[in-house]
């Protein structure tokens, strides 16, 4: 581990008000842009999204 060095990458976290987006096509492009690359760097696909802090507060895909 100590040979580990970590890799960055920056996303603009700027989404907005996202507690209203009911689907994934709602969501502002810089969200799913963030979505989209944890996809691919966990090799697994994102099924649910939170919106907000309800338990109703969630994209399901």
């Amino acid at each position: 581990m100590n040979n580990c060095k970590p890799i960055y990458e920056e996303f603009d976290g700027n989404f907005g008000d996202i507690s209203s987006c009911k689907s994934y096509d709602e969501l502002p492009d810089n969200a799913k842009k963030y979505v989209n690359r944890i996809e691919e760097l966990t090799n697994t696909k994102i099924k649910f999204i939170g919106t907000g802090p309800g338990r109703e507060d969630i994209i399901i895909r």
